[in-house]
C-alpha cells in the first residue's frame, strides 16, 4: 500500500493572491470580488508579496531546495467554480522541491511546494441545481505534495496532524475560522492509484483512506482492475464515490502566465527567519535536557511558552526541579498563565531549589500567583486535600504497594477524593496532591 497526500493550505493574508480584494469579510455570496479574481477580459493579476513570503517560509520549514527564480503558469480546465477557465498556479518552477518531514523515526519526502490561487466554491441546492460563490476565488494557496511514503491511513492522519501543527506555528495560521485546509488523498493498493479530492478534517482523511483500502482490495481479490480515477468523499456515508476519470498533467495544457513576470526569490528566502516548530522544539528539549520524549511532547503540546519557561527554570535550578513544577502545578494552572508571571514563577522555583521554601510552600505560591487566589486560602485547601488523602491511604494501605508497581494505582484514591469532595477542588490539584502524599510514604 502506498499513500501520498496533496495538502492545500489557505495562507493568512489580508488580500487575495493576485488582486486587492479582501480574503475575509461579509459572508454575502460574491461580495468580495473584482474583475481580476473573476477573470474578466482586460484585467491583469499582480502577485501578493506576503503570500510569496509565507509560501517560502513553509518551503524552508520543510527543508526544500529553493530555486533562484520562479514564475507562474496557467492550468486550463473547465469547471463552474473557475470562471476564467484556468487557474494561475506553478508547474515547472515550484518555490520548493525535494524536502522532508520527520515523522517519528521515519522521513516523509516532500516532492514540491508551490503557490496557486483558490477557485470559487460550488454549493448544491437541489436536484441538478448548483450555486457558485466566487468570494473564495483568488485566495492564496500553498500546495504541499508528498511522495507516496505513507504506509497506512492512521499514519496519514498522524502525518497531517503534525504537519499542520508545524504549519500553524511557522506562518501563524489560525487554528479555526474561515481559513481551511483541504487534502487530496492518493492511494494505491495494487499498481494503479486513485485520488480522493478535497477531503477536510483529519478524521475524514483517515476514514476515506480506510474505505479505499477495503474497496481496492476487494476489487483486486475478485480479479478486477483498479481504474485510475478521481473520487470524492461522502462524509455522512463514509464512502468514496466516482467523480471523473483521473486527468494526466498533459490534459491541463499548461502555458506560462503572460501577465506575470519572473521573480527572483533566492534572496527573499535567505532573509526569512523561521521560528522553531513545536515538533522540533520537543525533539531538541528531549535531547538537550535528557528528559523522555513523552514529557518533552507534553510540555510543548501544552504550550510552546510553557516549554520556554521550562528552559528558563532549568537555567536557574536543574532539570529534575523544572520537570517537577512545569509538569505539575504550573501546567495544571496554565489556562490562567500570563507572560507577566514568567519572571516570578522562575524566582519561586529557584527559591525552592536553593532551599529557601519547602515543597508545600512552593506549590502554594505558584497556585496563588497563577490563579489569583489568596495564599492562605490556597494553603488551607491544600492541607484539607492532603489530610483527606492521608486518611484514605490509612484505610487502603495496599494502594502504596500497588503504586510501586504501577502509578495508575493512585487512581483509586483520586476517585475516592473526588467523590467525597463533590467537585470542591480541581481534578489537577487532587491528582498532584495524591501522588505527592503517596510518594512521601514510599
Amino acid at each position: 500500500m502506498k499513500i501520498g497526500l496533496e495538502i492545500h493550505v489557505q495562507l493568512p493574508t489580508k488580500s487575495k493572491m493576485f488582486c486587492s480584494c479582501p480574503t475575509e469579510g461579509e459572508d454575502i455570496p460574491n461580495s468580495r470580488v473584482c474583475p481580476t479574481c473573476l477573470g474578466m477580459p482586460g484585467s491583469k493579476p499582480s502577485l501578493n508579496k506576503k503570500a510569496l513570503e509565507l509560501g517560502l517560509s513553509l518551503a524552508k520549514m520543510l527543508g526544500c531546495s529553493i530555486p533562484e527564480q520562479t514564475w507562474f503558469s496557467r492550468k486550463t480546465y473547465f469547471y463552474p467554480d473557475l470562471c476564467k477557465h484556468f487557474q494561475i498556479t506553478q508547474y515547472d518552477t515550484p518555490i520548493g522541491e525535494k524536502g522532508v518531514f520527520r515523522l517519528g523515526d521515519k522521513d516523509i519526502r516532500i516532492t514540491r511546494v508551490h503557490l496557486e490561487e483558490d477557485p470559487g466554491k460550488t454549493k448544491r441546492v437541489g436536484d441538478g441545481t448548483a450555486l457558485v460563490d466566487y468570494n473564495r476565488s483568488g485566495i492564496p494557496l500553498v500546495e504541499i505534495v508528498t511522495e507516496p511514503d505513507i504506509s497506512t491511513p492512521a499514519e496519514a492522519r498522524q502525518f497531517l496532524s503534525e504537519l499542520l501543527t508545524s504549519i500553524r506555528h511557522t506562518i501563524d495560521l489560525p487554528a479555526d475560522g474561515d481559513r481551511s485546509v483541504r487534502c487530496d488523498c492518493n492511494i494505491s493498493v495494487g499498481k494503479e492509484r486513485c485520488e480522493v479530492k478535497n477531503v477536510t478534517g483529519l478524521k475524514n482523511v483517515e476514514n476515506c483512506l480506510k474505505y479505499e483500502v477495503v474497496r481496492q482490495t476487494k476489487i483486486l481479490k475478485a480479479g478486477g482492475k483498479i481504474e485510475r480515477e478521481t473520487r470524492r468523499y461522502d462524509e455522512e456515508r463514509k464512502v468514496t464515490l466516482p467523480a471523473r476519470k483521473k486527468e494526466f498533467e498533459a490534459d491541463y495544457g499548461y502555458i506560462g502566465e503572460p501577465d506575470l513576470g519572473i521573480y527572483n526569490i533566492a534572496e527573499i528566502a535567505k532573509g526569512i527567519k523561521l521560528k522553531e516548530t513545536p515538533i522540533a522544539m520537543a525533539g531538541r528539549i528531549q535531547s538537550q535536557y535528557g528528559i523522555d520524549a513523552k514529557m518533552a511532547k507534553q510540555l510543548v503540546s501544552t504550550s510552546t511558552e510553557l516549554a520556554a519557561l521550562f528552559e528558563e527554570i532549568v537555567a536557574s535550578a536543574d532539570v529534575k526541579t523544572a520537570v517537577k513544577w512545569c509538569s505539575g502545578p504550573i501546567s495544571a494552572n496554565w489556562k490562567q498563565y500570563e507572560p507577566s508571571m514568567k519572571d516570578e514563577l522562575v524566582c519561586i522555583v529557584s527559591d525552592f531549589f536553593k532551599g529557601g521554601i519547602t515543597d508545600t510552600e512552593c506549590g502554594i505560591k505558584i497556585k496563588s500567583l497563577m490563579t489569583g487566589v489568596d495564599a492562605e486560602a490556597t494553603a488551607k485547601a491544600s492541607e484539607d486535600i492532603e489530610a483527606l488523602i492521608s486518611k484514605l491511604l490509612d484505610e487502603n494501605p495496599n494502594v502504596i504497594e500497588d503504586y510501586r508497581k504501577n502509578e495508575k494505582a493512585a487512581n483509586r484514591i483520586i476517585g475516592l477524593v473526588m467523590k467525597e469532595t463533590g467537585g470542591a477542588y480541581s481534578s489537577s490539584d487532587i491528582v498532584a496532591s495524591t501522588k505527592k502524599v503517596i510518594e512521601s510514604r514510599l
